[in-house]
């Protein structure tokens, strides 16, 4: 959700859109443990939580992990009249490098690995510094934004769901045993549900723009309202 620098006249709060409704609301401050819903759709607009940057940073690592032992662990084995071959995701970007399906395999590799990987590296890159009380480090906002605007993207859980349909039709054909990066794909599923319960768009938001305020007015500084008054619809 990309915020912008507006402000409410009469109290100086900034103020916050709904991102279901639009609705405008002027922004408090919340206590740790508290929401703030939206008072027309009801709309969860922020949930700080205690220790939350942590959490999520724990939560990036983790699915980075996860994702490099996806691509080089043994993804599943299939064997048949006593033969059986074992194979990993990167064993068959290999298999398929040359020809036609070239697109197709980079495609996919980046749709379950490449964004994933990425957007876990742009939340890092945003939350470590906030984490630690420190200053966020140049392009935090941008690298936030980019993060969120990824998360559509990352398809591992299609990935995954689209796999167990598919071995459904193989084990009637051969005996299917699944390997460590099956798994690890599952596990990743639940590492990013876990992720967006955590998550409060407007408390990043606010830390970004609360450090850059410090580092840039000093630890009390705060922005003034604008001087003159925001033209009326029917004055634009």
């Amino acid at each position: 959700m990309e915020r912008e620098p507006t402000y409410d006249l009469k109290t100086g709060r900034g103020l916050m859109a709904c991102p279901r409704c639009d609705a405008l609301h002027v922004e408090e401050d919340l206590d740790l443990g508290e929401t703030a819903r939206c008072i027309r759709c009801g709309t969860v607009l922020a949930k700080p939580r205690d220790g939350a940057f942590a959490q999520l940073i724990a939560l990036a690592f983790t699915s980075v992990v996860l994702l490099v032992g996806a691509v080089f662990f043994p993804f599943l084995e299939v064997s048949t009249m006593g033969f059986g071959n074992a194979s990993s995701l990167f064993d068959v970007a290999l298999a398929f490098a040359e020809g036609v399906l070239l697109p197709l395999v980079l495609a996919v590799l980046a749709m379950i690995i490449g964004l994933p990987i990425l957007r876990s590296v742009l939340l890092l890159y945003t939350l470590v510094p906030l984490a630690q009380g420190r200053p966020p480090r140049r392009h935090a906002a941008r690298a936030y934004r980019w993060s969120e605007i990824l998360r559509p993207w990352s398809m591992a859980e299609i990935f995954v769901i689209g796999t167990a349909v598919a071995l459904v039709k193989v084990a009637g054909l051969a005996t299917v045993h699944l390997g460590p990066a099956f798994w690890a794909f599952c596990a990743l599923i639940f590492v990013n549900l876990a992720s967006r319960a955590f998550m409060c768009q407007t408390s990043i938001w606010d830390a970004i723009e609360d450090a850059g305020l410090q580092t840039e007015f000093g630890p009390r500084a705060t922005p003034a309202p604008p001087s003159q008054p925001l033209p009326r619809p029917e004055d634009a």
